[in-house]
């Protein structure tokens, strides 16, 4: 639950305004939004502002400091994109979590709520469609299967001790998974028991702006910054059987590739990838 509207109470039951005019110091100290910055790290360093406390709006944060609105909107999304603040869509802009980023392997084949439990967190999911249908001629084409072909979808908002951290739409052949309702926290256990895990995974990464609909879902302003990842998992035979894409907010996680020389020393070979809060699907 949110906390109150940042009031900037101080030891000994003293309470001075933590925003007022006169406290972003003169034109010396730098442009007014990094001002705005540095005042807004200060009160969370200081404990004036706890995690999930609420800031004042953006007329209200303008006035109190004598700035304008463009001046706060730049200084908050500056720090909503480096995960100091989070906006809620329709709802405000509230003080962030300590950061503490997830690391996903990105050349292992491993599902999410067994990296997430592995690294210490809480791994939760919210589903949001499961269904089976016909498959669209795009579904189709990236599955290998034909057109019309019965296959599973299925949608989850992926959750790191409570917190939303990532969107996954995934789509399997009905002849891997025929019913959705069979699939529990992890799709990769669910192949597993039907005897079609995958053994190996191709993987594409590209930065992004959340749209309104998915900033919604994790908790972020429209436009901020994720990473989208297509994943396709193929059986032993070279067959498709899944194919996963995801959106996490670019705040929660930090995807790192680590590589090693080849024996003949003329190039390189991907090894473990991890990001911070680790990131993983299935």
């Amino acid at each position: 639950m949110a906390g109150p509207a940042a009031e900037g109470t101080m030891r000994g039951g003293a309470t001075t305004p933590l925003f007022r005019p006169g406290r972003l110091g003169g034109e010396e100290a730098g442009p007014l939004y990094l001002r705005l910055q540095a005042l807004i790290r200060a009160g969370i360093a200081e404990g004036r502002l706890r995690t999930n406390d609420a800031l004042p709006a953006e007329r209200e944060l303008a006035a109190q400091l004598g700035v304008s609105r463009v001046t706060v909107r730049k200084a908050l999304r500056g720090l909503v994109d480096e995960g100091v603040l989070r906006q809620r869509h329709g709802s405000g802009t509230y003080v962030g979590r300590p950061a503490e980023r997830i690391r996903q392997p990105l050349s292992r084949l491993t599902s999410f709520t067994e990296d997430m439990t592995a690294s210490g967190h809480v791994p939760g999911t919210r589903w949001l469609d499961r269904s089976s249908g016909p498959a669209t001629a795009e579904e189709a084409e990236l599955l290998g299967i034909a057109p019309g072909a019965a296959v599973t979808r299925l949608t989850r908002l992926r959750l790191v001790d409570g917190d939303p951290v990532a969107i996954e739409r995934a789509i399997v052949p009905a002849t891997a998974i025929p019913d959705p309702a069979k699939v529990g926290t992890s799709l990769y256990d669910a192949l597993a028991s039907a005897g079609m895990q995958p053994v190996r995974a191709v993987q594409r990464l590209a930065a992004v702006s959340l749209g309104e609909s998915e900033a919604r879902l994790l908790e972020a302003a429209p436009g901020s910054a994720a990473v989208a990842i297509e994943r396709i998992a193929y059986l032993p035979g070279g067959s498709v059987v899944e194919c996963t894409r995801s959106h996490y907010r670019g705040d929660a996680c930090d995807f790192v590739a680590e590589l090693s020389l080849s024996p003949n020393g003329a190039g390189t070979d991907a090894g473990p990838a991890s990001p911070t809060h680790q990131t993983s699907q299935g």
